[in-house]
């Protein structure tokens, strides 16, 4: 069977478009997996799949490389709404696109995109952890050290954890650990944010299922939401991710704005 993708980035967190909008992809869980391989096939961190939406203009799922599928991807909804308006399957600025985590709303905005995330969820039980109420600073013992985790879910849940040099921390020791933490019961992404100053931050992430990217759109809105909470910034923010720049408001309207850009790489078929 050839497969038909597009292959897209977000600030190199990187995907493949498959458009289902006039038929399914039989095994599809199992076809990713195979081809999200770096050395054995396309290589991407997740598969977004365009669907036909009842309740929206579009649909997306969205599928990390080990086949399971995920609520949200922030980097991954600009590259999508890119792929809509570029294919002219729709003529709106701002496009409504269902998924796991509700309606979400991206708009062209001067060669980015811009999208609101909505509202971040707080309550421990609902991102989801096993704790109640809101968990700011709360300590998680991780083999031998202790981190002071703030909680966070976009739609999907992330760990944000506070360090003084992100660029030396050793994420790949930490993150897989913490990801699969019993504090998790859907597993969490975890970011690992150092504050440059009140409007600057700049992070890694470990993403759930996926292992470190260069960027996570969703772990960019859950860190400043954290670091406001903590008092550590203020106003719009620049989260400054390894692939380069988003631009994130908590706005006043108490919901998540992001900006940044969204890249067609190439299109192709492989063998599946």
């Amino acid at each position: 069977m050839k497969l038909t993708f597009t292959k897209m980035h977000g600030l190199g967190n990187d995907f493949i478009v498959l458009d289902c909008m006039k038929k399914e992809i039989p095994g599809l869980k199992g076809i990713i997996k195979k081809s999200s391989d770096r050395r054995f096939g396309v290589g991407f961190d997740q598969a977004l799949i365009l669907k036909k939406s009842k309740k929206a203009d579009f649909r997306m799922d969205i599928y990390n490389g080990d086949g399971a599928r995920v609520e949200m991807c922030g980097n991954g909804i600009r590259c999508l709404a890119n792929y809509i308006w570029t294919r002219g399957l729709s003529k709106k600025d701002t496009l409504e696109i269902e998924t796991l985590a509700g309606v979400i709303r991206p708009r062209k905005t001067g060669g980015l995109v811009a999208v609101d995330m909505g509202e971040p969820i707080l309550d421990g039980l609902k991102i989801p952890t096993i704790y109640e109420g809101r968990i700011i600073d709360r300590p998680l013992a991780i083999n031998d050290t202790v981190f002071n985790i703030t909680c966070v879910s976009m739609g999907n849940p992330h760990c944000v954890i506070f360090v003084e040099n992100v660029d030396e921390f050793p994420v790949g020791k930490y993150g897989p650990i913490i990801e699969s933490s019993r504090v998790f019961p859907n597993k969490t992404n975890v970011e690992f944010a150092q504050v440059i100053d009140s409007r600057r931050v700049k992070m890694r992430v470990w993403e759930r299922g996926a292992g470190e990217t260069l960027a996570c759109g969703t772990g960019a809105c859950a860190a400043v939401v954290a670091s406001k909470l903590k008092g550590l910034t203020e106003g719009a923010v620049t989260v400054m991710l390894r692939g380069g720049s988003l631009k994130i408001e908590w706005a006043k309207d108490g919901r998540v704005y992001m900006t940044g850009p969204a890249v067609e790489v190439f299109t192709g078929t492989a063998e599946v």
